[in-house]
């Protein structure tokens, strides 16, 4: 079965077009070592929490937007020799101007336990 590997970070608000241009360059590379599909999704509804939420685990700014993305390997050996690979590629040498403040993402790979 396929393995997710999935993100959730802050981005400033006004740099949204800054992080989908990354995506959207990024998204080919993925796809080149292996991905079967990313998703990116920009906030619009992420309340935060009393004692956890996105927000929270992101820490967060007033002028930042939580987004939620995954990336579908065929499975787990796929993404880390993907992984291993992109870092790797010449191309990813034009990706360095991160929108967002990578110390304060977080991420993980996951067993799909159930897809209906």
């Amino acid at each position: 079965m396929a393995y997710v590997e999935g993100f959730v970070i802050a981005v400033p608000t006004a740099r949204k077009e800054d992080y989908r241009k990354l995506a959207e360059s990024a998204a080919p590379l993925f796809k080149d070592f292996g991905a079967l599909k990313i998703v990116e999704c920009w906030g619009d509804d992420v309340p935060d929490g009393k004692i956890t939420s996105f927000p929270m685990a992101v820490q967060k700014k007033d002028d930042e937007t939580v987004v939620f993305s995954w990336i579908i390997w065929p499975d787990r050996e796929t993404r880390k020799s993907g992984q291993e690979k992109m870092m790797k590629d010449e191309r990813m040498a034009g990706l360095t101007d991160m929108p967002f403040d990578g110390k304060r993402m977080i991420f993980g790979g996951f067993d799909i336990l159930v897809d209906a």
